[in-house]
């Protein structure tokens, strides 16, 4: 559980840090449409470059952004076996049984491995880089349009910025509760995987109710300081693009052009 890093915020004084949190937003979902448009190695590899220039240039420690991966290592060899297995086009590698393992079920196989790691790293760079608060202004105002339609942004806004502020806190509230019960003699890493599975169930109790005593204090907390949605409200820092955006914003477009280019094929490796 502690090597959970979405949620979590990496102080530093870098370039990534500060840039306006509306052009990081901006940038992610660029990224995001970028990874899905690679369909070649040498597309995932001008991710790679891309991906690494940004971690670069946040300064932030490699390994800490890489424990993002381990999180959701289970969805990845699941995701490689289901595209290993399942996808029977092209030359067959290997076959016994029913079941074959072709050329083309193996680049998939990869090119699906490399996508969701590239997707996990870098939307975990987004929330390393900028505080829960940051991240809600510059939702909030980059959904402002969707006031015309009577969209409630000011309030999804602050529903994101705490669902991202507390998985740090549900993440030591787990642990918490697993140390408490292995004190009394539970056991999490023996047995079958039923019977792991089951053993989690005392955590998951407890969790549920530990859940709903944090949002009933959280809720009064808000109450008792008078805060609502009001759509009037002030901020106390107000957001400014500057010329480090434009650059970041530049370089992204560049980023995605490149990708477009050897998606059509005037680019080729």
């Amino acid at each position: 559980m502690r090597d959970i890093t979405f949620g979590q915020y990496y102080p530093k004084d870098s370039f990534v840090h500060r840039l306006d949190p509306r052009t990081k937003l901006i940038i992610s979902i660029i990224y995001i449409v970028a990874i899905f448009l690679c369909k070649s190695y040498l597309a995932f590899l001008v991710c790679f470059l891309f991906l690494s220039t940004c971690i670069l240039a946040s300064q932030i420690p490699v390994f800490s952004i890489l424990k993002t991966v381990k999180t959701v290592l289970f969805i990845l060899i699941i995701t490689v076996i289901i595209n290993l297995f399942f996808y029977t086009d092209g030359k067959v590698l290997v076959s016994f049984w029913k079941i074959k393992i072709t050329v083309d079920g193996a680049i998939f196989a990869s090119f699906m491995a490399m996508r969701l790691i590239f997707l996990v790293v870098g939307t975990s760079l987004i929330s390393l880089t900028t505080t829960p608060m940051n991240l809600t202004d510059g939702m909030e105002s980059l959904m402002k349009p969707l006031k015309a339609i009577r969209f409630p942004v000011h309030d999804v806004a602050i529903i994101m910025s705490i669902a991202l502020r507390f998985i740090p806190t549900l993440m030591e509230e787990i642990n918490k509760i697993i140390m408490a019960q292995k004190a009394r003699g539970a056991s999490f890493d023996n047995g079958s995987l039923l019977k792991r599975a089951k053993a989690l169930l005392p955590v998951l109790i407890p969790l549920f109710v530990s859940t709903f005593r944090i949002a009933d204090e959280l809720a009064l907390a808000l109450d008792a300081r008078c805060y609502n949605a009001t759509p009037n409200r002030t901020k106390m820092k107000q957001l400014h693009f500057k010329w480090q955006d434009l650059f970041a914003f530049l370089f992204t477009l560049a980023f995605l052009a490149v990708i477009i280019l050897i998606k059509i094929g005037v680019v080729a490796w």
